[in-house]
């Protein structure tokens, strides 16, 4: 049993978040679907005056995964991209130089490439799972980008020790989250300045909205967040927020289900005989693994029946992508093999699922691979 002596833990802060605060003391908040409010009078501006700026539901939603990670505050965002561009704008030096993962998630990659070759910074991806290396390539930096687990090959980074290595640099730290989620890593508590999360993924976690978060660590830091989310109109809608807040009720739940899942089925599969390497960290719900050739990955893929291909993860349903021509499609073919992420790469986002079905399936359209 938890200790309660300092107040309810974060997990029962996410189930109660606005819970009975509304007028008619709603269990569930209410959506506050309007653009606009009532002013009073001439020159006093309300709390909440436009929607793109304030939202009561969007609001909600942030303090709740603040929360979650320990954080200050948050920012919401319609996707998980617009949490990272966030945070690009508010951290990154003019000009300056900006380090992430080699094997970063390819959305990542593609953004900061992005930025790169329009000269608002140079970008240096680098092995931050080597400390040695991260060392070097932190050096001159204004920004740095940790994620860990790495998207899709799962490589585990010592965030403490990068984190530090950074600030020596003069380098502010974000933590991309998504897939260790708070369940498994709270990186504030390792020295990060900011958290980002596709709450698509495990916080929402119902496969049904886009939508991203970005934490801050600190009231300067949650005023610039604000400040280039409200100029940019990154923030995301009244609906969307409801869906995330209505996800984090129940996101503890679905996490350690889908992740016991995944140790189970990430086992199996390290017995298969057509599997050359698994990529499994030891925690969370997601499993990687090499099959031999991208013809292997294909007829496995259109083998399966309960098991979908599709983009995306961390919902309630199992579903299973292929990086190179999918997550990962804008990243150069030299680059993706730097990263090791080959043809017969692919990654599964395990569910809630029954594991006994869910393991007959993958063994099954193993077995349609030709010999």
């Amino acid at each position: 049993m938890s200790d309660t002596s300092q107040g309810p833990s974060r997990f029962t802060r996410a189930v109660r978040a606005g819970a009975a605060t509304e007028t008619y003391r709603d269990l569930v908040p209410p959506i506050h679907l309007t653009s606009t409010y009532a002013f009073t009078e001439l020159g006093q501006t309300p709390q909440f005056d436009y929607s793109r700026s304030h939202n009561p539901t969007r609001e909600v939603f942030a303090h709740a995964v603040a929360a979650l990670e320990g954080g200050y505050d948050a920012v919401v965002t319609a996707s998980g991209m617009g949490a990272l561009t966030a945070c690009v704008e508010a951290m990154a030096p003019e000009r300056g130089l900006v380090v992430a993962p080699r094997d970063c998630y390819g959305g990542t990659y593609r953004l900061l490439s992005a930025y790169a070759a329009k000269g608002r910074f140079d970008v240096r991806f680098a092995d931050l799972t080597n400390l040695d290396e991260a060392a070097k390539a932190v050096v001159g930096a204004g920004l740095v980008f940790v994620e860990s687990p790495s998207n899709p090959l799962l490589r585990l980074t010592d965030i403490a020790a990068v984190t530090t290595l950074a600030h020596a640099a003069g380098a502010q730290v974000v933590a991309d989250n998504t897939f260790a989620t708070p369940v498994y890593c709270r990186p504030f508590e390792l020295g990060v300045d900011a958290v980002v999360h596709s709450a698509t993924k495990y916080l929402a976690g119902h496969s049904d909205v886009i939508l991203g978060v970005a934490v801050s660590g600190t009231p300067e830091l949650q005023a610039k967040l604000y400040d280039w989310c409200n100029t940019l109109g990154l923030t995301a809608g009244a609906f969307d927020a409801y869906l995330g807040l209505r996800g984090v009720r129940t996101f503890k739940l679905r996490v350690e289900q889908a992740s016991a899942n995944a140790a189970a089925l990430a086992e199996s599969l390290r017995g298969h005989r057509l599997v050359e390497e698994v990529f499994y960290p030891g925690f969370g719900a997601m499993v990687s693994f090499r099959l031999p050739s991208f013809e292997a990955a294909r007829v496995f893929t259109s083998a399966l029946h309960q098991i979908n291909l599709a983009e995306s993860l961390g919902g309630v349903e199992s579903i299973i992508a292929h990086p190179v021509t999918m997550s990962h499609a804008d990243v150069p073919e030299a680059a993706r093999l730097a990263a090791g992420i080959t043809d017969g790469t692919l990654r599964l986002s395990v569910g809630v699922e029954d594991v006994d079905d869910l393991w007959s399936d993958i063994r099954q359209a193993l077995d349609a691979i030709p010999s």
